[in-house]
């Protein structure tokens, strides 16, 4: 089984669910994107817009003021960068600025974000809801899991229709996205009905609802539970996980593998690690 890329967070919002609240500064998101590849994230998903329901949607204008210079900046740097949005405008302005992934959260809301993907030979992520953008509602699914399903082989082929290449199309099922927190855990329980689509699937499950509804723990203390939820994510097929904690996740799946697989390196404790300095 291979290895799924971790993909690191960072929000250039002053108002996420989950981590620090107020205006964050350039340098202090370069800083924080390059600790999270450090710890491991292959991919940096940059983010100009909160998807909390309880604000206001950003102008556009807005949105690309927060992630264009941050783009520039990381790219430059050398990170692999991915810009989480859902207008066309945006997409373009942070593809131009050097992105090289798309995270469309609405379900290609906005078609001319796959043109736009598609002019720039960029990857780009559907997502399953069946709710709009900023807007809080639980529709009804007779079976969640056809349901998303259905909808992403219906978005991936507008999505194709609109010029975009199948290989660079990834499938994301929308954890928490218009679900209960028992959807959630019922579509992380049969990924592999969605992985056997045939693309790469991205699992976004960290700090979610259903992982507070299982703990009662608010957003920010629900990072061990997430690694639950890596678990069955990983071990349903999962190619990409969306994480805040990049140390962690990676941590667990090492360990995971190495428990899973069987298949086990010379391993040794450097001396150095054996106990804990005084």
């Amino acid at each position: 089984m291979s290895k799924p890329l971790l993909m690191g967070i960072v929000n250039a919002t002053p108002d996420s669910f989950s981590d620090q609240q107020g205006a964050k500064p350039v340098e202090a998101l370069v800083a924080r994107a390059h600790k999270l590849a450090a710890e491991g994230a292959g991919l940096i998903d940059v983010g100009g817009e909160s998807g909390r329901t309880d604000r206001s949607a950003v102008s556009i204008n807005e949105e690309i003021a927060r992630v264009v210079p941050l783009i520039e900046r990381l790219v430059a740097d050398g990170l692999v960068v991915s810009v989480d949005t859902w207008r066309g405008p945006v997409a373009r302005a942070a593809l131009d600025a050097g992105a090289q992934m798309v995270n469309d959260v609405s379900g290609l809301t906005d078609p001319a974000v796959a043109e736009v993907c598609a002019e720039a030979d960029a990857r780009l992520v559907i997502t399953h809801t069946r709710v709009p953008p900023k807007v809080k509602g639980f529709p009804h699914y007779d079976d969640v899991v056809a349901d998303v399903r259905d909808f992403l082989l219906e978005r991936a082929a507008i999505a194709v229709e609109r010029g975009m290449q199948e290989r660079a199309l990834v499938l994301d099922p929308g954890i928490d996205l218009g679900k209960s927190p028992a959807e959630s855990i019922e579509l992380l329980r049969r990924l592999p009905e969605l992985v056997d689509i045939g693309r790469p699937v991205l699992v976004a499950a960290s700090r979610k609802d259903f992982v507070g509804a299982l703990t009662g723990r608010p957003p920010a203390e629900r990072d061990a539970g997430t690694l639950a939820a890596l678990g069955a994510a990983v071990d349903g097929g999962a190619a990409i996980l969306r994480v805040h904690d990049v140390a962690s996740a990676r941590d667990y799946l090492l360990v995971h593998a190495a428990l899973r697989d069987g298949s086990i390196p010379d391993l040794h404790l450097p001396h150095g690690l054996r106990r804990e300095v005084v």
